[in-house]
């Protein structure tokens, strides 16, 4: 099977590759896009076991149009839901990466009679206001309100540009505050030695999660990445076991 490749509505970068149900969709994270290697790695593994797979870019990432400095997470929630409505049909298992994890849980809200499982990749519900605020100095938060943008130092390249728009935005985003109920597996793979998102995070989502059928897997040394080879195994063996479940068909 061949990969297909275009864009929604002239704007959403995707990639898909056909093949059988339950589908999976990778929901990537800030200022990170489809080429990434979990993503890459992810479509090999489905095209190996001919499983339907879907990625794609948000607003303002990748290949996709739009100015990175213009995005908020309910735009970026609305560009996935987008092209999930346009691309996929049937159940299907989401698979985000940190900023993709907060990202997979709203549209799991807007499609909840669609999911087959969901996996996060050191999950980052809520990160505007529980990481990302409270970690900026005074002086930041005052610039931040006053001049509408600042940009942070990053250890993977240029300055990341911080918004106030997303900053507002996120609060209104927030899925932590309330319980969680989801209708399927969840599955969270978190690394204790992650500097971007602490693993008593993903304490915190499993906390909000109401189902039964929710397991927490800390890698200790694991970053925040988890891209090594063995995360990557990790994560394609924790795919096939909801995959390979009779119920994730239904």
């Amino acid at each position: 099977m061949r990969e297909e490749a275009g864009r929604l509505d002239d704007r959403l970068a995707w990639s898909r590759l056909p093949g059988a149900g339950p589908g999976v969709v990778f929901l990537p994270g800030y200022r990170s896009d489809m080429q990434g290697s979990k993503a890459l790695a992810l479509r090999d593994h489905c095209a190996a076991r001919g499983q339907a797979f879907l990625r794609l870019d948000y607003g303002g990432h990748g290949a996709s149009a739009g100015r990175f400095e213009d995005g908020t997470i309910g735009q970026w929630a609305a560009d996935a839901l987008a092209v999930f409505d346009a691309l996929t049909s049937g159940p299907q298992v989401l698979v985000g990466s940190s900023m993709g994890g907060w990202i997979a849980l709203l549209l799991a809200r807007q499609r909840r009679e669609r999911l087959a499982g969901l996996i996060g990749l050191a999950p980052a519900p809520d990160f505007t206001e529980t990481l990302m605020w409270p970690a900026l100095p005074p002086s930041q938060q005052a610039a931040l309100m006053r001049d509408g943008i600042i940009h942070l130092p990053s250890q993977y390249g240029e300055p990341t540009p911080v918004t106030r728009a997303l900053i507002e935005d996120g609060s209104r985003q927030s899925v932590l505050g309330q319980p969680i109920d989801l209708p399927c597996p969840v599955r969270i793979l978190q690394g204790m030695a992650d500097p971007d998102v602490p693993w008593r995070h993903a304490l915190r989502l499993v906390e909000a999660l109401t189902g039964g059928d929710v397991r927490l897997h800390l890698i200790k040394d694991g970053d925040h990445r988890l891209s090594r080879p063995e995360d990557l195994r990790l994560l394609a063996q924790t795919l096939d076991a909801i995959l390979d479940d009779p119920t994730s068909a239904d």
